[in-house]
């Protein structure tokens, strides 16, 4: 098989390049230029938010395209425009953003997603992931375009800052407020689970959308946050907090403590997809142990310094609010759990 990567150096790209060379496909990663690719690997230059920005591509066949491009959609629909006739499929790694915020608990492909038009320039994030999906149907039709709706994804090569920032503040021990109840479902995605499982998607045909994520309840908070303090020595202490003493702390849900929101409407949208149909297709989910795990070790790697990408906020809770919350729950403070 012959895939062309469009992006490659960032998160979800280098985990789908590197299922593709455990397959033996012949790899094009098409990119800026501005990080290596692996050995074996074909590179093309090109930005897609610059005229000709698409030009290294007018010439070549490829078997599949994997697109996880973030931005305008029009971004999305000229590079599939100019692929259509020299590609077989069109992989576009979407979001179940699209769904909206809030959106149902159990949600499911058939669900309404958000209003969004395959050549708008950027708006939201819900709006230009649908945006994108409707640019690759658009172009390769619908039995040739896949949408790839992942919920959250951690893992190696994150660039976001989540689940590295939780292991960063364990490894350096101490008590560490825990945002509660411990019990409390996560659904997320292994990055290098959602490659394998869009390559396979794509060798056997599959087209429309897809939720990839795993299923409801994979993991907890608890086992999420103990997994870490496992793998990162051992030397933190974990003092869980109820959502009313976050709250009272001021601490913000998913941005501060990352991953983990209060049960409720927001926690729903996020942790309540149905996965049923990618299931039924192969999804298969690693236990959230091996995720913490080869994360860390990928972590370690790169001297413990995970790279962040320049278009997300930064992601974790800072000393002030830290030590406030960690004050009212020795404090024995509204909604501590002991």
């Amino acid at each position: 098989m012959r895939l062309l990567m469009l992006g490659g150096t960032g998160f979800v790209g280098p985990a789908v390049v590197e299922a593709a060379r455990e397959r033996s496909w012949e790899v094009t990663v098409l990119n800026r230029g501005t990080r290596g690719v692996p050995e074996g690997v074909r590179a093309l230059r090109g930005d897609r938010t610059a005229a000709g920005g698409l030009d290294a591509l007018r010439e070549g066949e490829w078997d599949v395209v994997v697109d996880a491009w973030s931005g305008a959609p029009r971004a999305v629909l000229d590079a599939a425009r100019l692929l259509a006739g020299r590609a077989g499929r069109y992989a576009y790694v979407s979001s179940v953003s699209v769904y909206g915020v809030p959106a149902p608990a159990d949600k499911d492909e058939a669900t309404e997603v958000v209003a969004a038009a395959p050549d708008a320039p950027a708006t939201d994030y819900a709006a230009d992931k649908r945006g994108g999906e409707l640019a690759a149907a658009a172009a390769f039709g619908e039995e040739r375009a896949l949408s790839v709706r992942a919920g959250l994804i951690l893992g190696p090569y994150e660039d976001v800052g989540r689940l590295p920032w939780w292991l960063g503040r364990l490894a350096r021990g101490g008590p560490v407020p825990a945002p509660g109840p411990r019990e409390l479902p996560l659904q997320y995605i292994d990055v290098r689970d959602l490659a394998r499982w869009t390559l396979d998607a794509l060798a056997e045909g599959l087209h429309g959308p897809y939720n990839v994520v795993s299923p409801p309840g994979h993991t907890t908070m608890g086992e999420l946050l103990e997994a870490c303090a496992a793998v990162t020595g051992g030397e933190a202490e974990l003092r869980w907090a109820a959502p009313e003493a976050v709250e009272a702390a001021g601490a913000e849900p998913w941005t501060e403590l990352p991953v983990w929101v209060p049960p409720g409407p927001l926690h729903d949208t996020l942790h309540r997809t149905d996965v049923g149909r990618a299931v039924a297709a192969g999804l298969r989910c690693r236990p959230v142990g091996e995720t913490v795990r080869d994360t860390w070790a990928w972590l370690q790697g790169l001297g413990g310094r995970a790279p962040q990408r320049a278009d997300r906020s930064r992601k974790g809770l800072p000393p002030e609010k830290e030590e406030r919350l960690l004050a009212a729950l020795a404090g024995g403070g509204r909604g501590s759990l002991g």
